[in-house]
Formats: C-alpha cells, sequence, structure tokens
C-alpha cells in the first residue's frame, strides 16, 4: 500500500488540525476505511472554559466520514475524566455515552465516538482505527490469532471479537498494559488500530502493517483457486445490460414492498468472476467481513442462483422467488436471535448477486445505492483473499444481529437529514433540454428524485444534467438520448433509465412540436411530423413507461403536458391542436386502462410559456403576431393579458402542478387535467 503522507502538507499542522490531515488521507484510501467507518483522535494540552489547563482528547464524532472530516467534526473531551473509568468491570452503553457527554468540553460537539474511551485507554497522542480490507482478510479466518502471529510475531495482540463498547476498550487497555511494547493491536472481525508519538509514525505504522498482510494474502492465495471455478461464464456486455434491464423493475418491485428502493447496477469484472464462480453462493452468506458494514449491506446478499441468465422470464421468476425466501429468512433470523424491545428493520436485500449479470445494490436515493455498492467490492475482494489463506468466516449470528440492532450502531441514522417529498421516486422526463423540461427535471431534483432527462439534443441535455449534479453533490440525474418518433431510440432510452436508477416511479411525456400554418397551406411533412412528436411519440414513451411500471408492480405516475389548445385551439395551430388533442385523448384511455394497476395518468394545460421555449421560435412568434394583428414585440405581453388573471406563465409555473399531480398529494387523481394558463375562459375543462 502506498503511503499518501506528505511532509509539504503537513507542515505547521498541530492539534485537530493535524488530525484532520492524517484522517483525510486514511479516508482517501477506500482499502483502509469506507462510508464511516474508522476512527482516529489526538490528545493535547489545552485549556478549558475557565482557562484551567486540561488535558484533552480530540475524537473523530460519531457518524463522520474520513474522507471528508473538518475540525468541527471532532468532539474534544477531558482526558482524565476518562482514565479513571480502566478500573471499572462493567458500564452499559447507556451509562458509558452518559458520562462521555459530561466530559465533554464544548457543549456544541458532535456526539463522542462510541470508541472513546479505546482511544482514551491507549497512552499514546496519535491512534488510528482502520477497517483495513488486508488486516480483515487475516482475521476472518478460522484461525485469525495464529494467522496474524505468523505475519507480525508477537508484536502485534490480537483481541477477541466483541461489539464496541465498555468492555472492548478495556479489553484494548489492558492488552496494552499487559504488552507496552506492542506495536499496534488488532480487533479480531473488526480492524486495526495504530499509534504514535507523531501522527506521522501512526499513519505509516498503518500503511506498513497493511501492507505486510497485502503481501501475505497474495503469497497465500498464489496458485489456489479459493472461489473455486467459474460456474456461470459473463454474458457479453450487450446481452448482460439487456437482460438486467428487464428484470430489473422486477427485482425494485421486490425490494419495494415497504419502501420504493432506487437501484443501482454494477458489472466491473471481479463482480463477474466473483458471482459466477462456484463458490460464490456459500460465500456469500456467512457474513459480513466486519460488522460495521450491516447497516447498509444487511448480513446476507440475495444471490440468484440461475444457471439461464439469459433467460428473462426465467430470471424474473428466480429473482421473485429468491426475494421471497430472503425475507423469510430475514424474518426467522430476526426472531431467533432479536433481544427485547427491537423493531424489525426492513427484511428485503440491499445487496443483490445474479450469475453472469453482475450486481444490483439498493437504497433510498443514488447516494445510499453506493455506499453497499463500495461497501460488497470490498467485500467481495476479503472473502477471496480469507479462503486464499485458509477459509472465509464471520462473527457468529447471534453476533450479527446483535450488531445490526445495536442502538448506538443504528444512532448514526438519525443524523442523516430527512428525507424529501420525491425521495426513492424515479421520473423520466422527455424534451427535458426545453424550457419547461428543464424546469420540471430540475424541480424534481431539487424534491428528492432520481431523474433521467430525456431529449433529441444530447449534449445540451448533458450540460444540464452536469449542472444539475454539480448543485445537488450526486449524481441525481442523468442524460439519455432518446427520438421518441423512433421506436428502436425510445426502447434504449428506457432500457438506459432502468440501468441508471432500476425502474420508474413518474413519467412525465413533454416532448412537443409546433408547426404552424392555415389547413389549407399546411404541408404533409409537418402535419406528419407533428403526429409523429405529439401523438406517436406520446404513446411509443408512454408504453414503455407503463411497462416497467407493470413489471414492478408497485404504482405509478403518468403526467401528460398536453396545451390550452386542446380545449381551445387556435387558428393556424391546426397540426399542433389536432396532435396533441390526440396525446389528451390517448391519456384519458391510458387513465382507464392502468388504475387497476396503481398507476395514475393526469395532464397540464400550460399556455403561452416563452422561457428557455423550444416550441416559441422566432418564427412561430412572428406568425403568432401576424395571427393577432400585434407587433412581434407585444407576443409575449399579448398573451399574458389575454388571461383572466393578467399574468404571465413561467416553466417553474407549470413544473408546479406536474409535481402535484405526480405525488401522494394527489394519490386520488387520475385522468384530470388542469390549465396552467392564468385562466383562458374558452380553455376551462367541461
Amino acid at each position: 500500500m502506498e503511503s499518501l503522507w506528505s511532509d509539504r502538507d503537513a507542515k505547521g499542522l498541530a492539534g485537530v488540525d493535524l488530525v484532520v490531515y492524517t484522517s483525510r488521507i486514511i479516508g482517501t484510501n477506500p482499502n483502509l476505511v469506507l462510508w464511516g467507518g474508522g476512527n482516529s483522535s489526538i490528545k493535547v494540552d489545552g485549556r478549558d472554559h475557565t482557562g484551567t489547563p486540561v488535558r484533552i482528547l480530540w475524537i473523530k464524532g460519531s457518524g463522520s466520514d474520513m474522507r471528508t472530516i473538518a475540525a468541527k467534526n471532532f468532539t474534544p473531551l477531558r482526558l482524565d475524566d476518562l482514565l479513571p473509568l480502566m478500573k471499572r468491570e462493567a458500564m452499559t452503553d447507556e451509562e458509558m455515552v452518559a458520562y462521555q457527554m459530561k466530559s465533554v468540553l464544548e457543549p456544541g460537539a458532535p456526539k463522542p465516538s462510541i470508541e472513546t474511551l479505546l482511544h482514551a485507554f491507549l497512552p499514546s497522542p496519535h491512534i488510528y482505527h482502520t477497517h483495513a480490507d488486508a488486516i480483515c482478510a487475516l482475521t476472518d479466518t478460522p484461525n485469525s490469532p495464529k494467522v496474524v502471529e505468523e505475519v507480525y510475531g508477537k508484536d502485534v495482540a490480537v483481541v477477541d471479537y466483541i461489539r464496541p463498547g465498555f468492555l472492548l476498550s478495556k479489553w484494548v487497555g489492558e492488552a496494552y498494559q499487559k504488552n507496552p511494547n506492542l506495536k499496534a493491536i488488532i480487533l479480531d472481525k473488526h480492524g486495526l488500530i495504530t499509534w504514535g508519538d507523531t501522527a506521522k509514525e501512526a499513519y505509516e505504522l498503518t500503511i506498513s502493517m497493511v501492507t505486510k498482510a497485502e503481501k501475505y494474502a497474495a503469497k497465500k492465495g498464489r496458485g489456489k483457486l479459493a472461489l473455486g471455478g467459474l460456474k456461470a461464464p459473463a454474458l457479453s456486455h450487450a446481452e448482460r445490460h439487456a437482460v438486467a434491464a428487464e428484470v430489473a423493475p422486477t427485482l425494485r418491485g421486490e425490494v419495494s414492498r415497504k419502501k420504493r428502493m432506487v437501484l443501482q447496477y454494477e458489472d466491473a469484472p471481479a463482480v463477474l468472476k466473483f458471482a459466477g464462480s462456484e463458490e460464490a453462493k456459500r460465500l456469500t452468506q456467512i457474513g459480513p467481513f466486519t460488522p460495521d458494514h450491516l447497516m447498509h449491506t444487511k448480513p446476507w446478499p440475495l444471490f440468484v442462483d440461475t444457471k439461464k441468465p439469459d433467460d428473462p422470464i426465467r430470471l424474473r421468476e428466480k429473482i421473485r422467488r429468491g426475494a421471497e425466501a430472503y425475507r423469510e429468512k430475514y424474518i426467522a433470523y430476526f426472531e431467533k436471535y432479536k433481544t427485547p424491545g427491537v423493531t424489525m428493520l426492513d427484511p428485503n436485500p440491499r445487496v443483490v448477486l445474479i450469475p453472469g449479470i453482475g450486481m444490483f445494490t439498493t437504497g433510498k436515493d443514488r447516494r445510499a445505492t453506493r455506499i453497499p455498492r463500495d461497501l460488497y467490492l470490498h467485500t467481495m475482494s476479503v472473502i477471496q483473499a480469507a479462503a486464499g489463506i485458509e477459509a472465509y468466516r464471520s462473527i457468529t449470528t447471534r453476533e450479527i444481529c446483535d450488531f445490526e440492532y445495536w442502538p448506538m450502531e443504528n444512532f448514526k441514522l438519525t443524523l442523516l437529514p430527512p428525507e424529501k417529498e420525491f425521495s426513492r421516486r424515479i421520473v423520466l422526463v422527455t424534451g427535458a433540454a426545453g424550457g419547461i423540461g428543464r424546469a420540471i427535471a430540475t424541480a424534481f431534483v431539487e424534491a428528492g428524485a432520481m431523474v433521467v432527462l430525456t431529449d433529441i439534443d444530447l449534449k445540451k441535455t448533458q450540460a444540464l444534467v452536469d449542472e444539475i449534479n454539480q448543485k445537488a453533490g450526486e449524481v441525481n440525474a442523468t442524460a439519455v438520448a432518446m427520438d421518441v418518433t423512433d421506436e428502436k431510440s425510445v426502447r434504449r432510452g428506457f432500457e438506459q433509465a432502468v440501468l441508471a436508477y432500476g425502474g420508474l416511479d413518474i413519467f412525465i411525456s413533454n416532448a412537443g412540436i409546433a408547426k404552424t400554418a392555415p389547413v389549407d397551406k399546411l404541408s404533409l411533412s409537418d402535419w406528419e411530423v407533428s403526429l409523429a412528436v405529439n401523438a406517436t411519440g406520446h404513446f411509443l414513451t408512454s408504453q414503455s413507461a407503463l411497462r416497467i411500471m407493470k413489471d414492478q408492480g408497485i404504482g405509478g405516475s403518468v403526467v401528460v403536458v398536453a396545451t390550452k389548445n386542446v380545449l381551445a385551439p387556435g387558428k393556424d395551430f391546426g397540426a399542433y391542436s389536432a396532435s396533441k388533442a390526440a396525446q389528451a385523448q390517448l391519456a384519458r384511455i391510458m387513465a382507464i386502462e392502468n388504475a387497476g394497476a396503481g398507476i395514475r395518468v393526469n395532464m397540464v394545460n400550460p399556455d403561452g410559456v416563452f422561457e428557455n421555449s423550444g416550441l416559441w421560435s422566432p418564427a412561430i412568434r412572428e406568425e403568432r403576431a401576424r395571427a393577432h394583428g400585434i407587433p412581434v414585440e407585444q407576443v409575449e405581453d399579448f398573451y399574458a393579458k389575454r388571461n383572466l388573471l393578467q399574468m404571465k406563465i413561467t416553466a417553474r409555473d407549470v413544473a408546479e402542478s406536474v409535481l402535484f399531480l405526480a405525488s401522494d398529494r394527489a394519490a386520488k387523481t387520475t385522468g384530470a387535467m388542469i390549465p396552467v394558463d392564468g385562466g383562458v375562459r374558452e380553455a376551462f375543462p367541461r
């Protein structure tokens, strides 16, 4: 493992700033810690609020991530308050946390780590705790103490597995007191603790110890088929993506029985090799490589044992049966090992492995799907390394359940921000590069949804997606090229959408085109292209959306962006008005046909939305000005003044109505048509 320490970057740093620097270079390496894992601390001399000299333990606050940690995420405690606890025989978690909180020097500081006493009981000023893959590969074996001694000799102690808390801290302290010459301590099935008189010394010791473990595992595994032979070869890239897109909605429906889930698909070569191996099914059911991952990965993944991954119909049935069996297994596990007073968590899997296809992970949003993805990519590596050393072992099933339902661990979940209105929803918007489409897509992302933006202009759409994701700080939007008039393009576009997020909850049929001319002067080509985009395009995209929603079996919502012209057609707008009327009539039929599947279909009728509009080209503005006998520069004001409220209609106005119809607030509304036109009397729905 490469050291990332830089004397230049660390120069002049002291106290909390120094532990922030070291924590970040540890957090940068996913082979050391992932997603909030690990711990770090520094002991310094300081003063309390009265100015009295005091020894301070600065420790990483609960739930913070070492990769992005800042000084505000560390908690200062009076070290001399904590040290006498070493003499105690026992403390409950609640007693320990309450005691620690009374020792915190800054009232607004984060809740101190559950491992605070462990850091206090070790005398060195700099202490780092990591869940290094290579170290866990040593400990996740049947004879881990012997393996560790073979690698490091007697300079490193192994502390038996026990859930973090007072006893683990005391055992670590006792191990050090028994042999103060120890270089480090390894926590069985948990990770590595290193220390030093300087931050650099402690960090470099971490790197050297992990490097030794990596070399040992590589040597032991050389020439071995740790995972057995290849049982299920990967399908070709195109074939497995096509199958994954076909089965993902079924899988999403299964894992969304309690709450809707977003999916992430992964088919990296390492995943395909692992999932397709002879031993994968057995090894994956043993347990996590460190219990810290449980809140994100559950005790085991769902392994879909299929011999025909190229048959989507049979694979969907395997997924349904496998998901049901997983829930039954999880419920039995919970009932057998639960402690009094706990409520069962979601019994559905967070990781799903399919030989020949790859891996799906689930979560409430894109970030939440990335966490189990990242964790299980490393789990596969640790399982293979441990099996190559000797055999893979995890903690006992009772210990797994105790950790999964441990209040101190689940406290981290309370630190997450509240879910937004459209969290867990997947949305697809056609015509997303235009003014109305842009406003709708942006509003959905702001409200928590995962959004697929489709348009014939991919470059413009991608630029919008980049802007949205940069603002969100996550890949909550994705761009897909789609020509709604081309059946193959529509099919490919929806396939890409499913591969991006796993399915579809809300479809916004927004793509449209406007051609103007009196009927006697209207060209056949303009008539046909209007029908192709506004009617046939709506049919093709809606058809794909409805199929996905029905495969999921969890309902859905379709919102059609129609037009005021459906009810009040305008002069010279024959092609536009007729094709949009066909769109609206098809929407009514869809509402009738799909209510039984819990799919609602509603419409909005905008009028005169000029903002970033592709419909209102200079030519259309000039034509409308001639039709109404006004100067072209007065067109926007004319459309505003002709409505009862005398107001301009913006793209955001349309978006707000779309979001309302798509939301649970309109759960009992289908077949409706909402005007967004400021009140055009002729266009009142009747």
